[in-house]
Order: structure tokens, then C-alpha cells, then sequence
């Protein structure tokens, strides 16, 4: 999970992304309003399976807004983020450009507890967004995690006095106990970012300056804290399934406010998910009641098969994308910086966007692909390489939670046009092809990099 959830800006877009030692160099100067405004929205856990669009025929849980977003821009099928879990995944998206039991945690606050609180949260959090190039930052730390406050900037909102009530560590809501401002309550973060979002968007939207809003949600992750109008909307008794439906009506609420400011027709907006579905809310369950959170990949989130890392990667913009496209080509995380880059008229330098290359061709309705190969890791580190339609792992099994495969080969070498469920290793098959990509993504490793103006990789 990562540390900071929602930030905004209202500096150029691009420069926004200059944190991380990362320095944006002007390019190409952008006329007075051609360069659009930017809004990411980054889902948690969010399944391949999840959105209708994705999978309408094994897919029980309506998603209108993210549909309707797909309708209005490009669906892309063959979309990464780089890792099964969240933290490298949402590293990569800015650097580039697990949920378990309840650890051990105070069972009684004292008065040195709250004392020792008081000294810690009322210091400034260093190196925060505000510090990486963001003009504000609201949002929490893991909100299934301590400690249960908002933060604004460089603050968190209150001084946390208490602990939360062991109720919340039931159904996979809280998973660790610690410090909480009084009152805390898991339901009230997400909306609590939506309306900040909306705010946001409803102020800089009458200006003229172009605005960059980056919403990374904590939802459909846990905390399963389902609001009210929501709660048992699914019908699949299941509140994760509920959850994805408010995450879905928040994503509606921002699209509906940026078309309200009068601004969707210069706002390029990106809708993805840092890693697939989390099997330990209930797979199973869903699986029995129709709803196959993964569509027709393997596995779920923390594998290198496809359901961990394959996702949801929509883009509307408006004037350049056409309505309802849908592009196959293979495309990663990795490429918002430079597409962003291209987009705005900025130059990337070499040491800068080590593994992006631009979208903009595809999203013109381009048909040629803009890059051969792509890297994403299990949560344990175990990497798969794609070249082309050709995908391989090296390692046994999922190398992550799910099961299975563990009993074969050293390797696995899958044809996603003919397989797409990783069903038949032919690595014993195309021992050339093993040899010709592990040596790609030796490579790739050696040079720190498969960006192509510095690596002859790609």
C-alpha cells in the first residue's frame, strides 16, 4: 500500500511530476490552451474482472461510470502495473513518470501513550507530496493501518488520543491497531476524497492555468467499509463487491464535476488499478455467485500470472481518442510519464522515465505497437517478461498466494493470443525463445533501464 492517497496540484501538469530527484525539462512550447488539464484516478485491488466493460459476460458487478469513461475514451486490454501488490506498482506510476491479521498494538491507551502521540503527530511528515512537487495533498496513510487520521500537507488533521474499537478488525476492515483520533470512522475516507476531489476540480476549474489531479482511491481495497446507500447494492452478498459499486458512483461524482466546471473537453483523464483482485475477500464466494473478479486470467493479486498485474487501463481524451476505441497493443504503468511528457510538450532527459515510453500514437488510433517488451513481479520478486504476444516467467508457480504450478518446470512460457489463461507452459517446447527472452530481461537489468534511447532493448 502506498503512503500518500490523494494529491493535487495546480501547477503545469507535468511539472507536478518532477519529485523523486525527477527534473522535467521544457520541449515543444504548447500554444495558450492546448495543453489539457490531467486527472489520474488509480483504483486499489480493482480486478480485471471487476469492470463490467472488461468482462461482460463473467462479470456481475455494474460499473456505469467506468463503462461510461471507456465509452468515451480508449479501452486498453493489455495493460500492466508492475507488480502484484500495491507499493512498486504506485511507485512506478509516480517514479516513472497486504491486508493480515491484527499485529500487536496497545490494548489500553495510557497517559504516556498520549503523551508520547501528542510529541509525535504534531511534527511536520517530512518528505511528503507538498515536498515532492504537489501545491496541496490531502489524504491518509494505509487506511487500513495506523495511524486512523487525515492528513493535510505536511499534518495530520487532530492528534490521534485512542485506539479503534475492536469491531473494526472483524470482516477485513482494520488490520492493525494503533493510534486513531477520536471518532474515527473507516466509512467516512473515501468519501472524504471525493469531496475533496470535487472541490478541487470545482475551484481551479475556472481558471485558465491547467491543473493536474492525482486521486489514487483506497478502494476496493480494505478497509471493507461499505456506506450505507451501498451496502448489499451488489446483490452478491459480498462488501467488496458493494465497495466496488461506491468506488465506481466516486468516479462518477469526479467525471460528473469536471463536465459540470465546463472543462471535460480539455481534461485527459487515466482510470487503472494498481494490481488485481485480492482473493482473501472472498474469490470463492464471488466465483460461486457468477462474478469471476479476474474475467479469463489467472490468478489474483501478488501473482506474476496475469491476474495479478493485468488491469483496467481506460483514457479519455477528448479530441484526440476516439469514442469506444479499444486498443490490444501492450502497454504499462510505466508509460503515463511519457505520454504526459508528450501530451504537454516537455522533453524527458535520459536518466529520467527509465522504462516509459509514450501512449499519444495509440491514443490517436495508431495501430503500431510502441513497445515490445514489459516487466511485472510477483510479490515475492518473481519477474515475467513479456515480448510481444510471448510471456515468461521465471520461476515455478504464481509467486505469490494463489496455488498451483509449483510442480512444473523451472520456467513457464505462455502464447497469450492462443492461451490467455496460462494454461499450457510450453517452455520445453521453444527452449530458443526461453533462452532469447531471459537474455531480454538480463538485459533490461544490466542497463537499468528499457527506455530506447538509452537501451537497445525495446
Amino acid at each position: 500500500m502506498p503512503q500518500f492517497f490523494f494529491q493535487i496540484t495546480n501547477t503545469v501538469a507535468l511539472l507536478a511530476l518532477a519529485w523523486i530527484g525527477l527534473v522535467i525539462f521544457p520541449g515543444r512550447p504548447a500554444a495558450a490552451g492546448e495543453r489539457p488539464n490531467v486527472v489520474v484516478i488509480y483504483a486499489d485491488d480493482l480486478g480485471y474482472g471487476d469492470v463490467r466493460c472488461y468482462n461482460p459476460d463473467r462479470g456481475r458487478i455494474p460499473t456505469p461510470h467506468i463503462d461510461r469513461l471507456a465509452a468515451e475514451g480508449m479501452r486498453f486490454t493489455d495493460g500492466h502495473s508492475s507488480s502484484g501488490v500495491c507499493s512498486p506498482s504506485r511507485y512506478t506510476l509516480l517514479a516513472e513518470g497486504g491486508t493480515g491479521k491484527p499485529g500487536p498494538g496497545p490494548e489500553d491507551v495510557t497517559a504516556a501513550h498520549r503523551a508520547a502521540w501528542q510529541r509525535v503527530f504534531s511534527q511536520p511528515i517530512a518528505g511528503g507530496p507538498t515536498a515532492r512537487g504537489f501545491d496541496a495533498y490531502f489524504g491518509t496513510d494505509v487506511p487500513n493501518w495506523p495511524p486512523f487520521c487525515f492528513i493535510e500537507n505536511d499534518r495530520t488533521v487532530g492528534i490521534p488520543t485512542t485506539l479503534l474499537p475492536p469491531a473494526d478488525f472483524l470482516n477485513h476492515r482494520a488490520s492493525k491497531q494503533g493510534p486513531a483520533v477520536a471518532g474515527w470512522q473507516l466509512e467516512a475516507v473515501l468519501p472524504a476524497l471525493r469531496d475533496r476531489a470535487v472541490a478541487f476540480i470545482e475551484e481551479v476549474g475556472k481558471g485558465p492555468a491547467p491543473f493536474l489531479l492525482y486521486l489514487p482511491l483506497t478502494s476496493p481495497h480494505t478497509p471493507l467499509a461499505v456506506n450505507e446507500p451501498w451496502r448489499g447494492k451488489s446483490g452478491l452478498d459480498n462488501a467488496y463487491a458493494d465497495l466496488v459499486m461506491e468506488t465506481d458512483a466516486v468516479v462518477g461524482d469526479v467525471l460528473a464535476t469536471i463536465e459540470r466546471a465546463g472543462v471535460a473537453d480539455r481534461t485527459l483523464v487515466v482510470f487503472t488499478s494498481d494490481n488485481g483482485f485480492a482473493p482473501y475477500v472472498g474469490a470463492a464466494e464471488l466465483e460461486q455467485r457468477g462474478h469471476f473478479p479476474s474475467g479469463p486470467l489467472r490468478g489474483y493479486k501478488s501473482d506474476a500470472w496475469e491476474g495479478g498485474h493485468r488491469v483496467p487501463f481506460i483514457v479519455r481524451y477528448p479530441g484526440v481518442t476516439r469514442p469506444g476505441s479499444v486498443c490490444h497493443a501492450l502497454v504499462h504503468q510505466a508509460d503515463v510519464m511519457a505520454t504526459l511528457a508528450d501530451v504537454l510538450g516537455a522533453e524527458l532527459p535520459l536518466d529520467a522515465g527509465a522504462d516509459s515510453v509514450s501512449l499519444l500514437s495509440l491514443l490517436e488510433g495508431g495501430t503500431e505497437p510502441v513497445r515490445q517488451h514489459a516487466v511485472s513481479c510477483s510479490s515475492r520478486g518473481m519477474p515475467a517478461i513479456r515480448d510481444g504476444r510471448w510471456k515468461l516467467i521465471l520461476g515455478k508457480g504464481s509467486g505469490g498466494w494463489s496455488k498451483g504450478g509449483d510442480e512444473g518446470p523451472d520456467v513457464q512460457l505462455y502464447d497469450l493470443e492462443a492461451d490467455l489463461g496460462e494454461r499450457r507452459n510450453l517452455a520445453a517446447e521453444e527452449p530458443e525463445r526461453v533462452r532469447a527472452m531471459k537474455a531480454a530481461y538480463e538485459a533490461i537489468v544490466a542497463a537499468g533501464r528499457s527506455r530506447s534511447e538509452a537501451s537497445p532493448v525495446e
